[in-house]
């Protein structure tokens, strides 16, 4: 009989490893203890509106393309994906705007609108980029298992371009000398929680990213693509088993032998963990089985910021605005610092609104959208009292998203949820609240970073924003890829590998420039 995986929660990093280890011949049971799969990236579905409960940019859809067509399909097959162009808008408290485009020209005269001199700096930034991509991507396709792991002729090449001593703000500065415009291409920190004066300059690859292989909307939410994901899990034989919630593990000795929930006991051969890390380690492995991550030294970690949510059905729809638009502070520094090293709610919040229903009319009745609104905020802390705060910061927020664009929307609300830090730690079992889990410092990236063969529990394998390479989509995509690889090695199994591209007209693999050249000699074909 082949072994068995168990795996602890159905969200993208779970149903990717799910899939990958299914294709691979191994009888895999997935434990999840909400009513649908996803995690954080599944949809909250009230009153006809369907919202995407957290990720709502799709990025980089090469590698879960791979992973799908690892089981004979592909993204294109499971999952209708739009292109969004402009991307997003970006919109600055100091004054202007950006309407980011994949379209050179376009985005060099958005940005001269904001500084004439800055706009030759976008080629620049592009170039130096896909060489920085094409250099680290070997490093974020393996694991980091110890100090030796540094030593790989990969990541000894790839130094020059990782540059740990600058940040994503610092780096910037070579190519655009206006804060504003530095802004739009470092806001994306913010994926992995962090500060662009903090975050490592290696990240600048994921504003990268957005321009040469898109920002894409999945019709239906992002909460589809983890559907389609659970389909094809279950068409290769894996049990998902839905609120079941996982009270227990078992243990002999150092090993991890199964695990328990209310509906019974699970012999597992190993066990991947895809729930949140911090918050795992800490319910359902005892202290003294951890020598890296104890209790304490998970207390002495630094972990992300958090997210305030408004989730809003709306009468008519904002077809005058983009799809989504990115509200930096007019005091974005003090924003940052309210929020990192205060920790108390922002007074001029920077916020982000999905204004879904221009491109996507399946997410809400007729005549009616939806709008997501999300701000950062610090992660759940004894200084802040959700419970007397939620709501003043929500008018607030409400406020703010009015002046941003969004006219008269207090009286066009028809449905309305809030999630906060703590309905976060407590409702979703996120520590502290963390939705971006452990910080991407240098300290707590690669191999300080807990392992995707987790090094305190023999049998045990992470996947999720907690390991390694760390948190966003594309990024937990490649990270489950990296622990099924490691879960195939050590019982002797092939992991599958993925089939030739069969929908030409979304190449994934092919950047921007190259699908820009191939639509340009289509046109031109039937003149």
């Amino acid at each position: 009989m082949a072994q068995h995986i168990v795996i602890v929660g159905a969200g993208p990093g779970g149903l990717s490893a799910a899939i990958l280890l299914g294709a691979a011949g191994f009888r895999v049971t997935v434990l999840e203890k909400m009513s649908t799969v996803g995690g954080r990236t599944s949809s909250i579905e009230e009153e006809g509106f369907r919202f995407d409960l957290g990720p709502t940019f799709f990025l980089y859809p090469k590698i879960l393309d791979e992973i799908l067509r690892s089981a004979g399909t592909s993204l294109s097959e499971e999952v209708e994906m739009v292109r969004l162009d402009p991307q997003y808008r970006v919109q600055f408290g100091a004054g202007g705007r950006i309407d980011a485009t994949p379209n050179v020209e376009e985005m060099e005269r958005q940005i001269a609108r904001i500084s004439p001199k800055d706009a030759s700096g976008f080629r620049r930034f592009l170039s130096d980029n896909r060489t920085k991509f094409d250099s680290i991507r070997g490093c974020l396709e393996r694991p980091f298992l110890g100090w030796g792991s540094l030593l790989a002729k990969q990541v000894i090449a790839s130094l020059p371009h990782i540059r740990p001593w600058e940040s994503v703000d610092g780096y910037l500065k070579n190519f655009f000398s206006d804060e504003r415009v530095r802004l739009a291409f470092s806001f994306q920190s913010k994926y992995l929680g962090m500060s662009p004066f903090r975050c490592p300059s290696l990240f600048s690859i994921l504003s990268y990213l957005e321009y040469d292989y898109g920002v894409w909307h999945p019709i239906g939410g992002c909460g589809e693509v983890s559907q389609a994901m659970a389909r094809v899990a279950v068409r290769l034989g894996v049990d998902i088993r839905l609120n079941e919630a996982v009270e227990g593990l078992d243990f002999q000795g150092r090993r991890v032998a199964g695990v328990r929930t209310k509906a019974g006991h699970y012999n597992a051969d190993a066990v991947v963990m895809n729930a949140d890390f911090a918050h795992a380690m800490s319910h359902l492995v005892p202290d003294n089985l951890r020598n890296n991550w104890t209790d304490a030294k998970l207390a002495r970690k630094q972990f992300s910021c958090s997210t305030f949510m408004l989730y809003l059905g709306v009468e008519g729809v904002y077809g005058e605005l983009p799809h989504h638009t990115i509200q930096i502070s007019s005091e974005y520094r003090r924003n940052l610092q309210e929020i990192e090293d205060f920790k108390v709610l922002p007074s001029e919040p920077s916020f982000y609104v999905q204004n879904a229903g221009v491109t996507d009319s399946s997410l809400a009745p007729s005549g009616k959208s939806t709008l997501y609104l999300l701000a950062p905020v610090p992660h759940n802390t004894k200084a802040i009292d959700w419970r007397s705060s939620a709501q003043g910061f929500r008018n607030l927020l409400l406020e703010k998203a009015e002046e941003a664009g969004f006219s008269g929307l207090r009286q066009r609300i028809c449905y309305e949820k809030m999630v906060t830090p703590a309905d976060w730690e407590n409702g979703f079992s996120i520590f502290k609240g963390a939705t971006f889990n452990l910080s991407h410092t240098l300290s707590q990236m690669l191999h300080f970073r807990p392992r995707n063969r987790f090094e305190d529990i023999e049998g045990m394998y992470l996947v999720g924003g907690g390991t390694h390479p760390g948190s966003g989509l594309p990024v937990i995509y490649e990270g489950a890829r990296i622990t099924s690889k490691l879960v195939c090695e050590d019982f002797g199994v092939s992991l599958p590998t993925h089939s030739p591209q069969t929908n030409q007209e979304l190449n994934v693999d092919e950047p921007w420039n190259v699908i820009a050249a191939k639509m340009a000699s289509r046109a031109g074909s039937h003149c």
